[in-house]
């Protein structure tokens, strides 16, 4: 089985390092950069965005994420924050706003802007 990483991996398919990054550029200039690329041995990946796979990104979404992003229990997640495991659950199943407190306290404790989850 595979263990849950706590970084990304960084070494290319054929076990070469390589660096990943993200281009953001104009529209319009898009299809020319990536040929540019492309031509000078460079290997492009699509990406899917967040929003084509939850397109009803709900607080209780966001948090169960980037909870489980972190690799961590919602017990673990109610002692960083001082907040009740049942209320994290509830929280997390959509059953309990979140609020501007705890938002703080989840934002904090999970490394993201509170304000994605009000």
């Amino acid at each position: 089985m595979l263990e849950r990483m706590k970084t990304r991996h960084t070494k290319a398919s054929v076990g070469v390092e390589a660096d990943i990054f993200r281009v953001v550029c104009p529209p319009d200039r898009a299809e020319s950069i990536k040929e540019y690329l492309v031509s000078n041995g460079c290997a492009l990946e699509e990406l899917v965005l967040p929003s084509e796979v939850f397109p009803h990104r709900s607080p209780a979404t966001l948090l169960r994420g980037f909870r489980n992003r972190e690799g961590i229990t919602q017990q673990q997640l109610a002692d960083m924050c001082a907040i009740s495991r049942h209320h994290i659950s509830e929280m997390e199943n959509g059953k309990r706003g979140i609020g501007k407190r705890n938002a703080g306290k989840l934002g904090e404790a999970l490394n993201v802007d509170p304000r994605l989850f009000l």
